[in-house]
């Protein structure tokens, strides 16, 4: 076995440039393209999903299929996305050894995930996904992955280093707003490690990070309304210099009714002169639900 992968091992800057230069391959900018060419960094990504035979895998972006192999080899069913068709015919013969990989062309953004689970992954009952993601579309698709409530035990990516940090920020920090309460609402963040730009071909220019997204069962916070809940988020972070009571008022108030604003702000409990990013998610829990009772919905 040692020597079958010392012989096919996709993530070596070796076989990666033979693997391009054999099928005439060029990268396109346009599509984020950046293939991982570290074996330890593949480690780290696929030791951090924790798989097994009983568990199946979602890649996006596999690009040539360096993670694919490896996830191949410790997964269930695999299923990868490739939205470049030019990479379909790499995939389909880098991958032939393994039979439980599947390799789909598409815009994961378009799929209808729900079906493609119900047909990929109907063998079993935990799914995770792994994947390097193109950096141009990292919050679109994590966002769709999260709020589809698809059958997800976890998310594990490759993302740029600063949306990473945004994800798991704590109230309070430079780096916390909404993307960081979106993704703690439905998932429990954690930082595997930081990746330099040197592990890439092309290397992009910034440096990236390994996120592991522990999908929640329930939300970590009782309220009415889960859209009202997000735009009373969105609305306190509209302007960061502002306090959270004008920010409010700019969104959901007119000048008739501004100074009830406050009024309930201070009913949860929260100093109207505070901004957005002091409030933890059980603040703007008891916040929305405060205003859904009053009826205060987003103002026309």
């Amino acid at each position: 076995m040692k020597d079958m992968e010392e012989t096919i091992e996709i993530a070596t800057p070796k076989r990666t440039k033979e693997i391009i230069q054999r099928h005439g391959f060029s990268f396109k900018k346009s599509l984020g393209q950046n293939f991982l060419i570290d074996q330890n960094i593949l480690n780290k990504i696929v030791n951090a999903a924790d798989l097994d035979e009983s568990k199946g895998a979602l890649e996006i972006g596999p690009g040539i299929g360096a993670l694919t192999e490896r996830l191949a080899r410790v997964a269930g069913p695999v299923t990868a996305v490739e939205i470049d068709q030019r990479l379909i015919p790499i995939l389909g013969e880098v991958m032939q050894p393994y039979p439980n990989v599947r390799v789909h062309h598409g815009d994961v953004l378009k799929l209808d995930l729900a079906e493609l689970f119900n047909t990929d992954f109907a063998s079993v009952d935990k799914v995770s996904v792994v994947a390097n993601l193109p950096y141009y579309v990292t919050t679109p698709i994590m966002m769709k992955l999260l709020e589809e409530k698809l059958p997800v035990d976890s998310i594990v990516v490759m993302i740029q280093k600063e949306v990473a940090e945004r994800m798991a920020a704590a109230p309070g920090s430079k780096d916390y707003g909404s993307l960081s309460i979106a993704v703690q609402y439905y998932s429990m963040p954690e930082l595997v490690c930081i990746v330099p730009p040197t592990v890439f071909i092309p290397q992009p220019n910034v440096e990236s990070a390994v996120i592991k997204l522990k999908v929640r069962e329930q939300p970590p916070v009782e309220i009415p309304d889960e859209a009202h809940y997000f735009e009373v988020v969105q609305a306190s972070f509209a302007q960061r210099r502002k306090t959270i009571s004008n920010n409010l008022k700019a969104r959901f108030f007119t000048k008739e009714n501004r100074d009830q604003a406050d009024i309930l702000l201070e009913q949860a409990g929260i100093q109207p002169s505070r901004r957005g990013e002091t409030l933890s998610l059980q603040e703007y829990a008891t916040l929305s639900t405060v205003m859904w009772e009053a009826g205060v919905r987003v103002a026309l």
